[in-house]
C-alpha cells in the first residue's frame, strides 16, 4: 500500500437500512497516523458510516476501501483477514462478563495468530500497561469501573497492533476527568503505535483534545471534511451550531393544553 494513500477511503457512499437511505454521496479520506473525529447530530449517520467501514453494512451505492482493498469485494476468509487489521472500541466496551480481563484480550490473539500461550500473556500485559491497567489480568468485568472497562476495550482494540482503530463514542457515560484520561490514552496510542484513528464523538472537549481532522455529517450527507482548525473557524452553519452549542429555535410555546396535545408527535 502506498504510504501516501489514505488508510480508509469512502467513495460516493450511499448507505442505509432496507429501502431507507441514511447517507448519500459521502466522500471522505482518512490519512495515516491521524485522528479524525466524526461528528454531527443524533441520527445523522455516524454509526452507519462506521458499520459500512467495518464490513457490517454493504453500500447501496459507492465503495469503501480499507487499507487499499474493498472488503465487500472479498470472500469471507479474505475479508476476515483484512478486517482483523481494523481494531474497534465499542461504546460500552463489549467485554464478556464471564471471562477475565486477560481472557477477553486473548480472544483476537487466539483467533488470528498462532502465538504460544506465554507470548500471548506477554502481549496482553504490554497492552494493559499501555492503557494504565497493569496487573488487572485476573479481574472480571464486573469488578471494573466504567472507565476501566473502556480502557480494557481500547487494549483489546489495539491487541493485534492494527494500523487503524475505530472508536464509537469512547467518552460516552464517563465523568469529565475519566473522559480526559481516555482522550490522553488515544493520543498516546497514536504516538507510540502510529495508529490511524476514527472516533465518533459529540464531546466537544474530546474533539479539541484529540482531533487532527473533523468529518461532519448532516442532512444525510457529508457537510465538512478537513483539519480541526478549519472546522472551528468555518462559517458553515452546521459547524458553527455544533461547536458553538447553538440550539435550534423551539418556536412559540402552546397557549393552551389543547394546542399542546395537538402538536406533532404529542401522545
Amino acid at each position: 500500500m502506498d504510504a501516501d494513500a489514505p488508510v480508509i477511503e469512502v467513495l460516493d457512499l450511499h448507505a442505509g437500512y432496507g429501502n431507507g437511505l441514511i447517507l448519500q454521496r459521502v466522500n471522505a479520506r482518512f490519512m495515516s497516523g491521524r485522528i479524525t473525529c466524526v461528528v454531527g447530530g443524533s441520527g445523522c449517520g455516524k454509526s452507519t458510516l462506521l458499520r459500512s467501514i467495518i464490513g457490517l453494512l454493504p453500500p447501496q451505492k459507492g465503495h469503501i476501501r480499507v487499507l487499499g482493498e474493498d472488503p465487500y469485494a472479498l470472500d469471507g476468509g479474505a475479508r476476515a483477514r483484512l478486517l482483523a487489521r481494523v481494531g474497534f472500541l465499542f461504546q460500552n466496551g463489549a467485554l464478556l462478563n464471564s471471562l477475565t480481563v486477560a481472557e477477553n484480550l486473548s480472544i483476537p490473539l487466539r483467533a488470528h495468530t498462532t502465538l504460544p500461550a506465554d507470548v500471548i500473556a506477554q502481549v496482553i500485559a504490554q497492552k494493559l500497561a499501555l492503557v494504565g491497567l497493569a496487573g488487572t489480568e485476573a479481574l472480571l468485568p464486573g469488578e471494573l469501573s466504567g472507565g476501566m472497562k473502556k480502557r480494557v476495550g481500547l487494549a483489546r482494540a489495539l491487541i493485534l497492533d492494527p494500523p487503524v482503530v475505530l472508536c464509537d463514542e469512547p467518552s460516552a457515560g464517563l465523568d469529565p476527568v475519566t473522559a480526559a484520561q481516555l482522550d490522553e490514552l488515544l493520543v498516546r496510542a497514536r504516538q507510540i503505535l502510529g495508529t490511524t484513528m476514527i472516533v465518533v464523538t459529540h464531546e466537544l472537549p474530546s474533539i479539541r483534545a484529540i482531533a487532527d481532522d473533523v468529518v461532519m455529517l448532516a442532512e444525510g450527507g457529508l457537510r465538512f471534511a478537513g483539519p480541526l482548525d478549519a472546522a472551528l473557524n468555518s462559517d458553515d452553519r452546521h459547524l458553527r451550531a455544533f461547536f458553538g452549542r447553538e440550539s435550534a429555535p423551539l418556536g412559540a410555546p402552546p397557549s393552551t393544553l389543547y394546542d399542546a396535545l395537538a402538536l406533532p408527535g404529542a401522545a
